[in-house]
C-alpha cells in the first residue's frame, strides 16, 4: 500500500506540475510518482538482460521459425549448386 510522502514544491515547479496533469488527465500525485520512477530507473539501471528486454518477449511473430535450422546443409547445397552450373 502506498504510504504518504510531503513534498514542497517552489510556485513556478508546482504550476508546471498541474499543467502536466490537466494535459495527461493524471492526478498530480501520479504525475510525481511517474516522475519518480523513472528518475529511480536511471539511477538504478536494470540489471539482468532478462528485465530490459522483458516487454519486448513475444512481441514479434512472424516469419519463418526454422530460418537457422540445418544453415550448414543448405549452405553447403547453394555452393554445390553454384559449381554444377559453371
Amino acid at each position: 500500500m502506498a504510504s504518504p510522502l510531503t513534498l514542497r514544491l517552489d510556485p513556478k515547479t508546482r504550476q508546471r506540475l498541474e499543467r502536466i496533469a490537466r494535459r495527461k488527465q493524471l492526478s498530480k500525485s501520479e504525475v510525481v510518482r511517474q516522475a519518480i520512477e523513472a528518475w529511480a530507473d536511471r539511477q538504478e539501471p536494470v540489471t539482468s538482460p532478462y528485465e530490459m528486454l522483458a516487454d519486448l518477449i513475444g512481441v514479434v511473430r512472424g516469419g519463418k521459425s526454422d530460418r537457422s535450422a540445418q544453415t550448414g546443409r543448405r549452405f553447403a547445397e547453394l555452393l554445390k549448386n553454384r559449381r554444377s552450373r559453371r
